[in-house]
């Protein structure tokens, strides 16, 4: 008999966290939202954006795509505010027990803006794009542990894994898994910018801006509220900053918390806080010298000072982190791993273990990564001098990071936005095989504790190997994790926001401009 998944995951499982990780922390005029109306043109200013992006949604990085691709397509599963999963595009889930074969069906009488049906064949033909052998999508190692896909009707779909999954839905709610209609051939057409969503592209310049207008026939009534909205990349936060305040700009993603104070006062703006498992990072290529050593890895981490960033880099707004990616806000987080503090003599006693006296370096950054990434590189320097660590910084141009240094240079300034559980988290960037592993960190014991978390359906059983991998990331990892930075965001005061907004993907978990509108 098929358990659904609601009653095979327990509530601790599904709710731990939920209240912080949806937080609304900080409340304006619009914050006791009302009845949402529909009307108006929003016009967006958000970080990211290249002139290599593209609408392959197995390339999108940043949120400037995601921001554009939850406006014109749908995702299976949905991650709420409350960090529940929701249905989105599936009707229901259920697995059999074990957890080794789910059942997916699909909700009816959906179509693509081009008219097409959504069915089965769209869903094995997006994930078959993701998986293929030639795909460099961060999905592919999530959705290797599919053997067999199979669809039963026009509305169903049974995967078979490899081994038990207790966490596989969450996998759907990806910004990446949006659904896209399938080829003839079987691959999928993303380059007619076709979705389900609430919006249809009406014109898309890569690195530049992206217009979108409301979906007449769209199959949600209670969504996309905007009659169009337009998604322009603007990466120095100084300019997004000034033009919300002239109202040439009504949404921007990211405030300069070194100046939230002053645009706070501003009349006609609105700061927005929420909490969740957004993190920064320094990533070192483990592969290679010196970081192939561990206590190398382990001295640039000493050489740290988090408390000091925490308040001159985010004003604390955010918490200390501990060099692993699972924050207090995630289900499965282990309170009793002890957190690292700054300790030059230390981090010059790996070095002399290591072998060396002294150690220099380049770390790559860019302005656009998030509001202080320079700033705090820049603490870091002067932070790990005292360990005999000279960190010479490289400032990188805004436009193509992710595609030109990011996996790229050897050690460099990086940011993670969270994912909704903790063995996700660790399969998309430390598993070893994992596309998007920036540390390129291979350790067969953690690799070896991911498969068995994922099958393993006792809660205390399961927290108890994920404790061990928090701890193996924290000790042995090619991250250093200083930070979980809350997500600080500004809008005019003639926009309206939901009393709670998710805090899984800056800007409402990424789908503010479904769940946004004028007021």
């Amino acid at each position: 008999m098929p358990v659904t998944t609601f009653d095979a995951l327990s509530r601790r499982r599904l709710l731990g966290g939920a209240a912080a990780g949806g937080l609304l922390l900080a409340l304006g005029p619009s914050a006791l939202a009302a009845t949402p109306k529909r009307g108006g043109h929003a016009r967006y200013g958000v970080r990211g954006g290249s002139t290599s992006d593209t609408l392959d949604p197995a390339t999108w990085p940043d949120v400037f795509m995601r921001t554009l691709g939850y406006s014109y397509c749908n995702t299976l599963t949905e991650v709420a505010p409350d960090n529940s999963l929701q249905p989105e595009l599936v009707e229901s889930w259920s697995a059999e027990p074990g957890a080794t074969a789910w059942t997916f069906k699909l909700r009816p009488g959906i179509t693509f803006h081009n008219g097409k049906s959504f069915g089965a064949d769209d869903v094995m033909a997006t994930i078959n794009h993701h998986r293929g052998p030639d795909s460099t999508s961060g999905m592919k190692k999530l959705l290797s542990a599919i053997t067999e896909m199979r669809k039963d009707d026009d509305l169903t779909v049974r995967f078979t894994l490899v081994s038990g999954d207790a966490d596989f839905p969450f996998i759907f709610a990806d910004y990446r898994m949006v659904m896209m209609p399938a080829t003839p051939e079987g691959g999928i057409d993303w380059r007619a910018g076709v979705g389900t969503g609430g919006y249809s592209i009406k014109s898309f310049e890569p690195g530049v801006r992206a217009e979108v207008e409301r979906n007449p026939n769209y199959w949600r009534s209670d969504r996309a509220f905007f009659d169009s909205a337009e998604i322009i990349t603007v990466p120095d936060v100084t300019a997004r900053q000034n033009a919300l305040m002239t109202g040439s700009l009504d949404i921007i993603d990211q405030v300069d918390l070194k100046t939230v104070n002053h645009l706070q006062r501003a009349p006609g703006v609105v700061i927005g806080e929420t909490a969740g498992g957004l993190h920064y990072t320094y990533a070192m290529n483990s592969a290679i010298a010196p970081f192939a050593n561990n206590d190398v890895r382990l001295a640039l981490k000493y050489g740290v000072d988090r408390e000091a960033l925490l308040q001159k880099v985010l004003r604390g707004y955010g918490t200390l982190g501990n060099d692993q990616p699972i924050s207090s806000t995630t289900p499965y987080y282990d309170p009793n791993i002890p957190q690292r503090t700054y300790d030059p003599d230390r981090a010059r006693h790996h070095l002399k273990k290591a072998g060396m006296e002294d150690l220099s370096l380049d770390i790559s950054v860019s302005d656009f990564l998030y509001a202080g990434a320079v700033d705090g590189v820049t603490l870091y320097k002067e932070q790990a001098a005292p360990a005999g660590i000279d960190l010479t910084i490289v400032r990188e141009p805004s436009d193509g990071y992710f595609s030109n240094v990011w996996r790229k240079k050897p050690f460099i300034a990086s940011y993670w936005s969270p994912r909704p559980t903790a063995g996700i988290m660790f399969a998309t960037a430390y598993a070893s095989e994992a596309p998007w592993n920036d540390t390129y960190w291979n350790n067969e014991r953690f690799d070896q504790l991911l498969v068995a978390a994922r099958a393993e359906l006792n809660e205390d059983k399961r927290s108890e190997i994920y404790g061990e991998m928090q701890r193996l990331v924290r000790d042995e990892g090619g991250a250093v994790v200083p930070l979980f930075a809350n997500n600080v965001f500004a809008h005019s005061d003639k926009v309206a926001t939901p009393t709670q907004m998710a805090g899984n993907w800056e800007l409402d978990g990424g789908r503010s401009i479904e769940r946004w509108w004028f007021a």
